[in-house]
């Protein structure tokens, strides 16, 4: 009787969530979470915008505030530096103590209080001030990509969650495009009558407007995001084993750590050479300082076009290695034709974009397959932390061999980094062959995988994590 009773209520309960999907802002319903993707989205734009504000500013900046190549990289080493340890805190932080939406939230006011810091130090011509103002600004923005990234998960972990990371950094790329094409006017719009350092921090601190957006966007995520968890907890109550703890980090595999080395390798050789590349265009192509960064823009450009379509064309076919290996082989492909072709920079720039997209669409939606949920802001965290360590060092490097040798090795430099990125890759391929992973099935194989695990545990992904199980022993699916 008692069961019988008990399984009454359970179908009661089912048939009233499944009849209660109505309306633009209920959780259960198919909209809430398109609309929480439009914030999400715009999370992280004044972070991107204001991150390129050198970039797009090399010229004057460098002419206005009488400093070298090594000070002028040395901005992105300050956003670099905090996040070689804090970015990983950051992404322990959201899964232990503070949740992803009051981390989003605080993330986007260090954001705020950096550009502020680092537009007084270019107004009042203090390098020192500038600096300090990056690190704070670098202490928000990677640990907000975390956020981010872990907000994706949550809304979306499934078949749609590629695409999602397409859009998510095709609007991201949209903050970087805009910066590139907006902020050298916003200079030249102030005229001459101000000093240059004056005109450099005015237009950094007009900047600042661009990270109040972000931060309202996050306020408005966490309401929305109070009515998600409010509905999870009810159709999934909290498992007590499911808690994250410190001591989890354990069961990262080599199969993440091997993504955390292709994301640092692949990636400084796309932002240290976007911030260095307007005095090459200017130089060895004679382009004019704005068409040279309307060229620097191109990668941003391609990327906010084509994430979000090539998000969606790695979702249907799956094979995520096949599309990381193409991505990093067609990047070294552009770099060799700008070190030692004189092919018109549209032509490698456009295709260093498509390459960047396919990677970043293909690239970060395989954490959330290595890793259970409850672990995966820490994951995050941790390649955010490694992918700025590496970028705090060889921006330090990309000034140096540009004083010291020019372009042409600084090319060089870049085409050793990917070639060790496809090395890695390739080596990924191969242990994720061995190990029976997912990371190259197709969707349909996924699903498949996916059903027997959890039919074999009946339990969630993160216990299957949390007692890992051995292909070679038992021919089980393993996760690495």
């Amino acid at each position: 009787m008692d069961n019988s009773t008990a399984i009454n209520n359970e179908r009661d309960q089912l048939v009233s969530r499944q009849a209660n999907t109505s309306g633009l802002l209920n959780p259960r319903g198919p909209y809430l979470k398109w609309i929480a993707v439009f914030f999400m989205c715009f999370l992280s734009f004044g972070s991107y915008y204001c991150y390129d504000n050198p970039a797009g500013l090399q010229d004057v900046m460098k002419d206005d505030l009488k400093i070298s190549s090594s000070t002028f990289t040395s901005f992105y080493s300050w956003y670099s530096w905090p996040n070689v340890v804090l970015a990983a805190v950051g992404g322990i932080l959201i899964d232990k103590w503070l949740g992803v939406a009051r981390g989003a939230t605080v993330f986007c006011a260090f954001i705020l209080v950096g550009q502020v810091i680092f537009g007084l130090g270019g107004y009042f011509r203090l390098i020192w001030l500038m600096n300090a103002g990056r690190f704070i600004f670098g202490i928000g923005g990677e640990s907000l990509s975390s956020a981010q990234n872990a907000y994706a998960v949550a809304w979306f972990f499934g078949k749609q969650l590629n695409f999602v990371f397409g859009l998510q950094l095709s609007f991201a790329r949209v903050g970087s495009l805009v910066n590139m094409n907006t902020i050298h006017r916003i200079y030249d719009s102030l005229g001459s009558d101000s000093t240059g350092p004056h005109r450099i921090g005015t237009t950094l601190l007009i900047a600042v407007s661009t990270c109040i957006v972000s931060l309202a966007c996050a306020l408005i995520l966490w309401i929305l995001d109070i009515r998600r968890r409010k509905v999870v907890q009810e159709d999934n109550p909290p498992d007590p084993d499911d808690e994250f703890h410190i001591r989890d980090i354990r069961h990262f595999s080599a199969s993440l750590y091997c993504v955390f080395i292709i994301c640092v390798f692949y990636y400084v050789a796309i932002f240290p050479f976007i911030a260095a590349a307007q005095l090459l265009f200017e130089s060895k192509y004679n382009l004019s300082p704005a068409w040279s960064n309307a060229c620097n823009s191109l990668v941003y450009f391609m990327s906010a076009i084509l994430s979000p379509l090539l998000g969606y064309v790695v979702d249907r076919t799956g094979r995520n290695l096949y599309w990381l290996m193409g991505s990093i082989t067609t990047t070294i492909i552009a770099h060799a034709l700008l070190a030692f072709l004189f092919v018109h920079p549209v032509v490698p720039l456009v295709l260093m974009g498509i390459s960047y997209s396919i990677l970043a669409a293909s690239l970060w939606p395989m954490v959330a397959f290595l890793v259970p949920k409850k672990m995966l802001g820490t994951a995050y965290g941790f390649m955010q932390s490694i992918q700025n360590l590496g970028l705090a060092v060889m921006n330090i490097f990309t000034g140096l061999i540009l004083d010291s040798y020019g372009y042409f090795m600084l090319e060089i430099f870049f085409i050793i980094c990917l070639e060790i990125a496809l090395l890695a890759a390739a080596f990924l391929y191969v242990y994720n062959s061995i190990k029976k992973g997912m990371l190259n099935d197709s969707p349909v194989v996924r699903r498949a995988k996916q059903a027997e695990l959890d039919a074999k545990n009946n339990t969630t992904i993160s216990n299957i994590v949390d007692s890992p199980v051995s292909s070679e022993d038992d021919n089980k699916v393993s996760y690495s």
